[in-house]
């Protein structure tokens, strides 16, 4: 193996070239937030590439992970609401949730009564039933809990812990999401997993939406506690560089965690239980528990990436969580720099998103000549709304690139390497 592969090299000194014309253009607090931001979305990044370029899973729900994660992240970072715990509303919440458990555990009891020698259909029609009596019980106990609490205290707040915590916490709760959420998909056919991880994180988004006790709703939280010195303590520039070197701490110890599973024993069985599912089964391995530790394991480092990203926009609001942005972005990120590559993901995350952030001012600029000179020139009028046009640009400028890549690159710009044995 060459020790300086000339494809990396080359392709990394250009980035690094693009980020120094970034510095250089826009200042450096722009170019140090951008690589915030990029070096979150390598952490989703990764978490994607192992679910798809190690075990071929199609998911398309990552938004999901990522708003659970990040409310996980704030619930425990966040300040103690004093106006709720110095209540009793503590206690009717309580009781509200052991009763949703109860009705949960009343309805898995009738799911089971098969065992007892119960018919199929005379087990579903009980489990539908206790399952309406669970429902509209637990409801009635639930819902003035939560209104209490939205009258009383507005919401019930964080538990006000450390914010390293809180990124753990929200790659646990993605990771079990997840586990709930492969053991029902992870069966089915590739197209039918992509509908049902998609609209399960849709389903996730609209609960975070609108349950205004939990998360606010629409009514956002801010400022989230940062695990650095904020902007207002030591400045823009010291602060961002700061939770730069926390994030890009991270992705060195997730990359080097996965390039060691990559090429141990167990990176060569799900390698092989992607490329033959078939064959890999005849040998004895349990595909479908392979593929579900895969698939858990790839939302807890998306989790802890989304946790991350949201800490550093300081600011929590289920409704900006959009497909576009936290999901299709991350997958245009992970096929354009090489699925199956960890270097190739990492590459790709950081130039997707340099073009996703400066393809809008360069466009503003490039229109904004444009119009001066065809003035100038031939005494012609602009529209006035250049800059919404700029803006849309972007969506254009990756699909434009993407569609170069596919053509050009099939397998991304720095593809899987087939390992070799001697």
């Amino acid at each position: 193996m060459s020790a300086l592969p000339r494809r990396e090299i080359v392709l990394f000194s250009g980035l690094a070239v693009l980020v120094a014309l970034v510095f250089a253009w826009m200042g450096a607090a722009y170019g140090t937030r951008m690589l915030v931001e990029a070096s979150c979305y390598a952490i989703i990044g990764l978490g994607l590439t192992i679910q798809w370029g190690y075990a071929g899973l199609f998911n398309v729900g990552i938004m999901g992970f990522i708003a659970l994660a990040a409310f996980v992240s704030l619930f425990v970072t966040y300040p103690v609401n004093g106006a709720f715990w110095d209540s009793d509303m503590p206690g009717q919440l309580g009781w509200a949730l052991a009763a949703v458990a109860i009705g949960a555990a009343a309805v898995y009891a009738a799911s089971q009564t098969h065992r007892l020698g119960l018919p199929k259909k005379w087990r579903t029609l009980l489990t539908l039933i206790v399952l309406a009596i669970a429902y509209l019980w637990a409801q009635s106990i639930f819902d003035p809990a939560t209104a209490q609490i939205e009258r009383g205290a507005g919401w019930i707040g964080g538990l006000g812990l450390p914010v390293w915590l809180g990124w753990a916490a929200g790659g646990a709760a993605a990771g079990a999401l997840g586990w709930a959420m492969g053991r029902i998909t992870l069966g089915l056919r590739a197209d039918y997993m992509a509908i049902a991880t998609l609209g399960i994180s849709e389903i996730v988004k609209a609960f975070l939406k609108n349950a205004d006790w939990l998360t606010r709703g629409t009514l956002t939280v801010s400022p989230i506690p940062w695990p650095v010195p904020t902007p207002q303590e030591i400045g823009f520039v010291a602060s961002r560089a700061a939770y730069l070197s926390v994030t890009a701490l991270l992705i060195l110890a997730i990359f080097v965690l996965l390039q060691r599973a990559w090429h141990s024993p167990w990176g060569r069985m799900m390698r092989a239980i992607r490329d033959n599912e078939v064959s890999a089964a005849a040998m004895g391995k349990d595909v479908n528990r392979r593929r579900l530790e895969m698939f858990v394991l790839g939302n807890v480092i998306i989790g802890i990436g989304g946790a991350a990203l949201v800490t550093f926009t300081s600011i929590f609001d289920p409704s900006a969580f959009v497909p576009l942005n936290h999901t299709f972005l991350i997958w245009v990120m992970v096929i354009l720099g090489g699925a199956g590559n960890n270097l190739g993901t990492v590459f790709g995350v950081v130039l997707v998103y340099i073009i996703w952030t400066m393809s809008e001012p360069a466009a503003l600029f490039l229109f904004q000549q444009g119009a001066y000179w065809s003035n100038e020139l031939f005494g012609w009028q602009a529209p006035s709304d250049l800059a919404t046009r700029a803006l849309q640009m972007r969506v254009f400028v990756i699909g434009l690139t993407i569609t170069l890549v596919l053509r050009f690159a099939p397998n991304g710009l720095l593809p899987e390497k087939p390992v070799k044995y001697e």
